[in-house]
């Protein structure tokens, strides 16, 4: 009886400890859905993504929902902190700062450090990593391009520049003013101003940094010339827009808008503005070109977005799992592939290894030949994220106009610069002035 007893007791313990081995079938994986915010992607094109991923994962849910760029920093930081937040989410490239404490980092059986800096451009090192590990992974890279318009420049007989030398005389050459009044009826480059130039902050920012400025020092940078690093950047980028050979001016309508309607011959912007030229005016020929350098430079300008992983995320390792997916060549095709159907192009691929997929294309391509040499900084414009880019953009647009408008020096408005920029670099725990 006592064997008897025994031997039950060992079947039973068998079948509780190896269910598996069951005959009626294996225990259900873990179901796990995952929250994920987007930003740039319908609905439409990443549901094919994730249907894909869904039938190698069966127990895996995405439930992907594109939000509204406007207060989108604002909401995504408040429902981390009260751990109702994504899973999953899309942030800008100078976010780090802001979000540090709600990042998880990349676990190093996803992707590791080494394996990121082999996989992805330069600047995601710069941007992403924090101590030795990173805390995001992109699927996109972007920069400022120099769009030109086809019809003006052939009709000049030009072509594109390539210093900046080179650019104001060819911005000078193009500009067409009325000769009775001065007016301005097509202009050659808009530059100058803060209330009517996309991505003016960006272009002053690629600037200062091409020109060598300490961006935590702009008003005391001195070069081995002897000249001023930042107050040179900036009397340069209003010069624009003053004075008889002036090429642009605060009274015409937005650059973007000038250059959908053939008014203006060049025009800096990221990939996406070609979405909404060609929206606005299908018949514009148009190219683009990496930005202008100083002689012997090499500087180009980085603003790009990132998939993150929230710390508070129940689900990490699936979450991971996911974004690593998603940056996979064939998947990043596929996105690509998806996104071509609904607009222009897809987004420049992130991937170093994949760049010769797209770099002869007239649009797409000159983003990714600049990708080797992207910086960043603070004065990302069209973030939306009232914090970092938002206050330290404040500073440079008072200084912009007070120069324009000659109300201060520009050694005097960059001074201003210099203690507002530190002290919000203090608030997010940056390096300033002082601790250099």
């Amino acid at each position: 009886m006592k064997k008897l007893l025994l031997f039950l007791f060992l079947v039973v313990v068998t079948l509780t400890t190896a269910g598996c081995n069951l005959p009626f079938g294996k225990p259900a994986e873990k179901k796990v859905t995952l929250q994920y915010w987007g930003l740039w992607e319908p609905e439409a094109v990443m549901r094919t993504i994730i249907d894909d991923y869904q039938k190698l994962h069966p127990n895996i849910t995405i439930v992907y929902k594109r939000m509204s760029p406007q207060r989108y920093r604002e909401t995504l930081t408040t429902r981390l902190a009260e751990g109702t937040g994504p899973d999953i989410f899309r942030f800008h490239n100078t976010w780090l700062p802001m979000l540090r404490n709600d990042l998880s980092p990349v676990p190093n059986n996803v992707m590791s450090p080494s394996v990121i800096e082999n996989t992805f451009y330069p600047i995601v090192k710069k941007d992403l990593k924090m101590g030795n590990q990173y805390y995001g992974l992109p699927l996109e890279i972007d920069a400022l391009g120099l769009y030109i318009n086809s019809d003006i420049l052939k009709a000049a007989g030009a072509t594109p520049p390539s210093t900046w030398e080179d650019f104001k005389t060819l911005a000078r050459q193009l500009t067409v003013k009325d000769p009775s009044t001065g007016r301005i009826q097509t202009a050659g480059a808009a530059l100058g101003t803060t209330n009517n130039v996309e991505h003016w902050s960006d272009i002053l920012g690629l600037m200062m940094l091409q020109n060598g400025t300490n961006m935590t020092k702009v008003d005391s940078t001195v070069l081995p010339d002897g000249s001023n690093a930042g107050i040179d950047a900036l009397d340069y980028y209003v010069s624009f827009a003053k004075g008889d050979n002036k090429v642009w001016d605060e009274t015409l309508d937005n650059s973007m808008l000038s250059f959908a309607q053939g008014k203006l011959a060049m025009f800096f912007g990221p990939h996406w503005e070609a979405f909404d030229i060609k929206t606005l005016n299908p018949s514009l020929d148009f190219f683009v070109v990496p930005v202008p350098q100083l002689s012997g430079g090499k500087v180009t300008w980085a603003t790009y977005w990132v998939e993150g992983v929230s710390r508070k995320s129940q689900n990490q390792p699936e979450a991971w799992a996911f974004v690593k997916y998603l940056t996979e060549k064939q998947t990043l095709q596929k996105l690509y592939s998806e996104a071509s159907k609904v607009r222009l192009f897809g987004e420049p691929y992130s991937r170093a290894d994949m760049a010769d997929l797209i770099q002869d294309d007239p649009i797409a391509g000159p983003f990714v030949k600049q990708a080797s040499d992207l910086t960043s900084w603070y004065l990302s414009s069209r973030t939306y994220d009232a914090g970092i880019n938002d206050k330290i953009i404040q500073y440079f647009l008072d200084a912009v106009n007070s120069v324009s408008k000659e109300t201060s020096t520009t050694k005097s408005a960059l001074t201003t610069v210099s203690t507002g920029v530190n002290t919000i670099l203090g608030q997010y725990g940056l390096p300033t002035s002082l601790s250099q």
